[in-house]
């Protein structure tokens, strides 16, 4: 069935941006998927698609940053209708929710301005020249653009930002390139009425048809991903399925980039000058990390390293009664929780410093208080395999380390790739000039080895929608260390280079041309300029 969610709906359908539901899977005798056409609907969603992806691509930037900011505007002009229905399908308060809806117009807008800049696009000119360094040069201009039809999974702790319009999407389209979201089904309401408002803007933006669709189905999901006319693909969610999903894409005929945000635990350290110049500052700001939103963040604190014998167990201990009941966004995730939590609690060592809990009501959805334990880092060590699991919930895990212990060797001795690291100093510790400096310089380095943002006397669950903010990481934080999903470096993703050797100028793309007409940066690579190259470094 069909309910259309894409401007230009076919007779028959909802208006709107509608979606189309998931379908039974089809296996071949020996249980593997097979590779059929799509369903009649689906066909038309790719279709659609593709047929957008040339006309979308020749849009000037200013003409899809208008579109962007007509978007936002939407968005926010519903936002109480919007919330009103996330209240209900998720648990998560109207204050996280509202926030949500500000922060995915706030990204939208930044993004319209950052294309109509051109900078992302990185035009660089290098002029023909006869007196090259190894022989004439011809002339070669190197731009990007958009790589096609792109699917988008949406995300379920982050109804907005990383849903059917969240960062994802709006890079997607901010790059000119055809969106397909495949919407969760843990908010199919709000996905509807948020594709609803997003296409109806899209429309009055004059974008052309099929630049937006949505549709719903985790089968249907994987068959557009398989389809070779989609050329890209996003995802926010769990490790285990955004392997599933990048496996999928990698072992296409022609594989294509897949760019998913996975698991991650965001390891802390803080030292013992910096718990006893603030310790109640900390124990307030990592019950708050841990709690918000019912611990239900990919950048929730899930470890944190501090010295052995350490007061910062008791001050947490004594601000227990600070963090209120919460719903967790599903029965499902409630009950995966639940066991999670047991197997903490019941790993040899550990001591609960607050022993939280979850209940569950009549309709099966748990509400959860945090949960924060203690252990020693030997006992850590011994029962890694029961506790270096990430906790998707208000579970977090104070090691206690010895004196003298290097802590820049704990990074690669217990994780592989994370979102964040962070560290917690002193005052004097910030100058660089105490004692452990040294020791401190080699953990940030260790952090950067292997997390994608460092952060110093802060909390992890503060992800600033900014033009320099990096939110990947190696695996299995990511499925591509090269990338971002926050910022303006997160157009790129869905871009592509391409090189013009000896192009006449009237066929060049604007970006590339020598009068600039769109007024963008260009790196200029002028003739006679590589008999200099390396001189400086005689």
């Amino acid at each position: 069935m069909c309910t259309a969610h894409y401007p230009g709906a076919p007779p028959g359908c909802n208006n709107g941006s509608g979606f189309l539901r998931d379908r039974k899977p089809r296996h071949t005798k020996d249980g593997c998927m097979t590779q059929e056409a799509l369903s009649p609907e689906l066909e038309a969603v790719v279709a659609r698609a593709a047929a957008a992806a040339a006309p979308l691509a020749a849009t000037t930037a200013e003409h899809r940053a208008r579109a962007l900011v007509k978007i936002a505007d939407a968005l926010e002009a519903n936002k109480a209708k919007l919330v009103e229905i996330a209240l209900r399908e998720t648990g998560l308060t109207e204050a996280r929710l509202s926030g949500e809806v500000t922060r995915t117009a706030v990204q939208l807008r930044l993004f319209a301005d950052t294309i109509v800049d051109g900078g992302y696009l990185d035009a660089r000119i290098d002029h023909a020249d006869p007196d090259f360094a190894l022989g004439a040069r011809p002339d070669i201009r190197r731009t990007h653009i958009p790589v096609g039809p792109v699917i988008n999974f949406s995300a379920s702790n982050f109804p907005f930002a990383f849903s059917v319009m969240g960062g994802d999407s709006a890079a997607i389209l901010a790059a000119g390139c055809p969106l397909i979201v495949k919407a969760h089904s843990s908010h199919a309401d709000l996905s509807d009425a948020t594709a609803e408002v997003a296409a109806t803007a899209i429309t009055e933006a004059g974008l052309p048809e099929g630049t937006f669709q949505l549709i719903h189905g985790r089968e249907a999901g994987v068959e557009v991903l398989k389809d070779p006319r989609i050329k890209a693909g996003s995802f926010t969610g769990s490790i285990r399925v955004g392997r599933l999903l990048a496996d999928i894409a990698a072992n296409r005929p022609a594989p294509i980039p897949f760019f998913g945000e996975l698991g991650s635990v965001n390891p802390v350290f803080v030292t013992l000058d910096a718990i006893a110049e603030r310790a109640d500052e900390i124990a307030s700001g990592y019950l708050t990390s841990v709690s918000g939103s019912a611990g239900q963040l990919c950048t929730k604190p899930g470890f944190v390293f501090i010295p052995a014998g350490s007061s910062l167990p008791e001050t947490v201990a004594a601000k227990s009664g600070d963090a209120p009941e919460h719903r967790l966004l599903d029965p499902r995730i409630a009950s995966s929780y639940d066991e999670r939590r047991t197997a903490v609690l019941g790993t040899a060592g550990a001591r609960a410093v607050i022993e939280g809990g979850i209940r569950f009501d009549d309709d099966g959805q748990g509400w959860a208080t945090p949960t924060i334990v203690a252990i020693s880092l030997d006992d850590f060590r011994a029962g890694r395999e029961a506790l270096l699991e990430e906790s998707f919930g208000p579970l977090s895990i104070l090691v206690e380390v010895p004196e003298g212990t290097d802590l820049a060797a704990l990074m690669p001795e217990f994780y592989e790739g994370n979102l964040s690291g962070t560290i917690h100093l002193s005052e004097a510790e910030a100058t660089g000039t105490t004692e452990n400096a040294e020791q401190l310089r080699a953990l940030v380095a260790a952090l950067a080895n292997q997390v994608g943002r460092v952060l110093f006397n802060g909390w992890s669950t503060g992800v600033a929608v900014t033009p320099a903010q990096q939110h990947g990481g190696p695996w299995p934080a990511t499925t591509n260390d090269s990338s971002t999903s926050v910022g303006t470096a997160a157009i790129t993703r869905f871009l592509r280079p391409v090189a013009f050797q000896n192009a006449p100028a009237a066929l060049l793309p604007e970006a590339l041309r020598d009068d600039n007409p769109l007024g963008i940066r260009q790196q200029l690579a002028p003739a006679g300029e590589s008999q200099s190259w390396g001189a400086r470094w005689r």
